[in-house]
């Protein structure tokens, strides 16, 4: 569960910066990320990430179209997650699940 959660965290940091970076390119003129690639970097559990890039940094916050995509890979995640969520309990603690009657 530890190896799940550090993935976790580092795919959302990874898509923190990438949105980071695409921020800065926007500002600089430069050629900027494609937004299917920044959607792609959503899609392995970083909706947080993106979220908080989304709000913190106000990149992309104008875009309905974006928003949209992102908030739909955010269900799928949130969907994900409820279905996986038996499984990963048995993870955390599989010898508590094994004592059980």
């Amino acid at each position: 569960m530890t190896v799940l959660l550090s993935c976790l965290l580092i795919s959302n940091l990874l898509c923190f910066l990438l949105f980071a970076l695409d921020k800065r390119k926007a500002r600089r003129g430069d050629r900027r990320i494609p937004e299917k690639t920044l959607h792609l970097a959503t899609l392995p559990g970083a909706a947080t990430g993106a979220w908080a890039a989304i709000l913190l940094l106000h990149h992309k916050n104008r875009k309905a179209a974006f928003w949209s995509i992102t908030l739909l890979l955010t269900l799928l995640q949130v969907a994900a997650l409820y279905f996986m969520w038996p499984y990963l309990q048995e993870l955390v603690s599989p010898e508590q699940v094994a004592a059980q009657p």
